[in-house]
């Protein structure tokens, strides 16, 4: 039922969306686009190309502001062989927790009328039109405004009277521009390039069950930590800037509940990672995992301060700052989208394309991780009017590189430390921290 409505052309005189864009949800008039398409005359080597056409006409029918933006086929590919079910969802509607809260309705359902039960799913939690006003009203508070020197303070920390409290970067430790082979080039999606990269099957388990330990770190720390390290030999930087996303679903309201709430809550926010004065992989590690735990609320308060803020000061100045030019996204692990024992599997043919030949690029790398078969793979996408492949593919291996060493020492006898964040009512710094551990010992 989504729909949006464009902002009218200055020249036009109509009153159309206005100055913005409006999202509103249409009536139910009809039912979800639904076709089957018969492949089962075609030999088995004919109906992948087939699959493919298909659905790069299913993404391209998707339309913002007349609809639908959801298209679902069937494909039946004859018998002894399973079906494919094709489900296109426009990103603005949905988000990667949407798709897990529909796949398990979905196969909630399937079970349900395979037994010849009527369908009965949980009950929705917040709306998503709920969750929106509430976030207006919070960007305007005191709250959200205080962590204006934060984000100043990492990003222009001359600007931020709070500069030194947060760790800015001292002159010889400013992040450094991204070097492209290819100045000028048009950085679009129709010429967007994948380079993919994976751990083996043992590496990603160590990485996933025993790298945690050593230090009390999340996956995305290491997976960061790995990237600084590695993209350093490309900048002559040691400072990374980098734009990561995150679910956005923050419990920062005590009577909100998107447990079971399908919409587009992806935050986007910046992050420093700075490696000076942290040397091996332990030590960098460290740093990156203090500096990230830092971010306010998991980066909510960026996008809120950025975009929803009525004071054109502090918009203003959050715009002007810089932009990365690397975008990350580790998005967890696939395999658990769908419930074990799910009569679902992921299919292994061309779902189409899912972007704009039209559309510009943000970034000069997209870097999406994801874990499927138990095994860590990364994309790194680029412009080839930007770089050549080899380029892309020798960044790629320097951070897989980065990686295992990161992998091999926290799997080492000497690996092991906490860090501030462990502790954060005791507001001690590394060096107390070292002092106190070293009492305890004793």
């Amino acid at each position: 039922r989504l729909r949006f409505t464009p902002p009218a052309p200055p020249e036009s005189g109509k009153e159309k969306g206005g100055g913005e864009w409006r999202q509103v949800n249409a009536g139910m008039d009809g039912e979800v686009p639904f076709i089957c398409v018969d492949l089962s005359a075609l030999p088995s080597a004919e109906q992948g190309p087939a699959i493919e056409a298909a659905a790069a006409e299913a993404q391209t029918s998707l339309n913002l502001t007349t609809g639908p933006l959801l298209q679902v086929v069937y494909f039946d590919l004859g018998a002894g062989q399973p079906g494919r079910l094709l489900i296109v969802i426009h990103h603005l509607a949905v988000d990667g927790v949407s798709w897990r809260i529909l796949l398990e309705d979905l196969q909630m359902a399937y079970h349900q009328l395979s037994r010849g039960e009527a369908v009965q799913l949980p009950p929705k939690t917040t709306s998503f039109q709920q969750w929106a006003r509430r976030l207006v009203e919070y960007a305007q508070t005191e709250a959200v405004r205080r962590e204006l020197d934060y984000w100043l303070g990492i990003l222009a920390p001359d600007r931020s009277r709070t500069r030194l409290e947060q760790g800015s970067l001292s002159a010889e430790h400013r992040m450094a521009h991204l070097p492209v082979d290819y100045p000028g080039g048009e950085n679009t999606e129709a010429s967007a390039r994948t380079v993919a990269v994976s751990l083996s099957a043992e590496e990603t388990q160590a990485l996933l069950q025993e790298v945690p330990a050593a230090y009390r770190t999340e996956i995305n720390d290491v997976l960061l930590t790995a990237l600084a390290q590695a993209m350093a030999r490309w900048t002559g930087s040691r400072a990374l800037l980098v734009e990561l996303e995150g679910h956005g679903r923050e419990p920062i309201f005590d009577d909100v509940d998107l447990t079971r709430t399908v919409g587009w809550f992806t935050v986007a926010f910046p992050v420093v990672l700075d490696l000076k004065n942290a040397d091996g992989p332990g030590e960098a590690l460290k740093a990156v995992k203090e500096q990230l735990r830092r971010v306010p609320h998991r980066g909510l308060g960026y996008g809120l301060l950025r975009y929803l803020c009525q004071d054109e000061e502090v918009t203003k100045q959050l715009q002007a700052l810089p932009q990365p030019e690397i975008g990350f996204n580790y998005m967890g692990q696939l395999d658990q989208a769908l419930p074990g024992g799910s009569p679902f599997g992921p299919a292994r043919e061309s779902r189409g394309p899912d972007r704009s030949p039209q559309g510009r690029r943000n970034h000069l790398l997209d870097i999406s991780g994801s874990i499927a078969g138990g095994q860590l793979r990364l994309e790194w996408i680029y412009s080839e009017n930007l770089y050549r492949r080899a380029t892309v593919e020798q960044m790629a291996q320097d951070f897989l590189e980065a990686l295992r060493a990161i992998i091999a020492h926290c799997r080492s006898p000497e690996a092991g430390d906490v860090t501030p964040s462990d502790f954060p009512l005791a507001g001690l710094d590394q060096k107390k921290l070292k002092k106190v551990l070293a009492k305890l010992k004793k």
